[in-house]
């Protein structure tokens, strides 16, 4: 294994970072947004709105999202129409045709993700909300949303890790970022393993910083849990009724 090469490799590739931490974080931004949208519309009550909002969420699931970059970045150049649109000057461009790309990716998945929290509100606080006067944007604003954030939280952290994975696909398009310079490296020096690795290592460690991040976020908005992990104190076990330091012990 030569150890100069991953020293020389480290920088190169560290220089990399930005161009893949801005891809991440614009398409699940732009997608977090769209992902709202879609949900809200799967649980329409109005059919074809509901169905529209399943196609989107079909195909985008159902293809691999390189086949979604080519199909953006190949594909779009042969219509004349789009050639001669005002989107042509974005879809020319990898880098736009790889947020477009990435965002509706996610967006499909986070859809469905946020989907699922929407329909683990209690019907009961719904119906509370509606017997306190709330129409249906400050029901879902107030009520729904912040409770179906908390509980897509976990699901949605694992999404967050496989975009910025998937933006790895973007070096197949000519974006250097960091697998994009890690090739270009490769295919100079014809030492995969010394560079792939130094590669890796800095996917691990935004993963690890993303798991960690959404830990803490979803620690912060569980009171329950917070006080579950809290070891009582002194005060505490004097100020605590009988039957609770009795129950405590147990």
């Amino acid at each position: 294994m030569d150890f100069n090469l991953m020293a020389e490799a480290f920088p190169k590739i560290l220089a990399g970072l930005p161009v893949t931490m801005a891809l991440a974080a614009t398409s699940l931004f732009i997608g977090f947004f769209l992902a709202i949208v879609i949900a809200l519309l799967r649980t329409s009550r109005f059919r074809p709105l509901a169905a529209a909002a399943y196609g989107f969420f079909y195909v985008f699931r159902g293809t691999p999202l390189l086949v979604q970059i080519f199909l953006i970045y190949y594909g779009s150049g042969q219509f004349e129409v789009v050639r001669e649109s005002f989107l042509w000057p974005f879809l020319r461009e990898a880098w736009w045709c790889a947020i477009l790309a990435l965002t509706l990716n996610t967006g499909a998945y986070t859809s469905e993700i946020i989907r699922g929290g929407i329909q683990a509100v209690p019907f009961g606080q719904i119906e509370a909300a509606k017997a306190c006067g709330m129409n249906a944007v400050m029901r879902f604003r107030r009520v729904i949303f912040p409770q179906a954030i908390r509980q897509a939280l976990p699901a949605y952290g694992n999404e967050i890790i496989l975009m910025i994975k998937g933006t790895s696909l973007a070096s197949t398009i000519t974006l250097l970022e960091m697998t994009g310079i890690a090739r270009k490296m490769i295919s100079q020096t014809y030492k995969p393993l010394e560079i792939f690795l130094i590669a890796a290592v800095f996917y691990l460690a935004l993963v690890f910083i993303v798991t960690r991040a959404v830990a803490f976020i979803e620690y912060r908005l569980n009171p329950e849990r917070r006080d579950a992990a809290r070891v009582p104190t002194a005060k505490d076990l004097q100020t605590a009724p009988i039957g609770d330091i009795d129950a405590g012990f147990r």
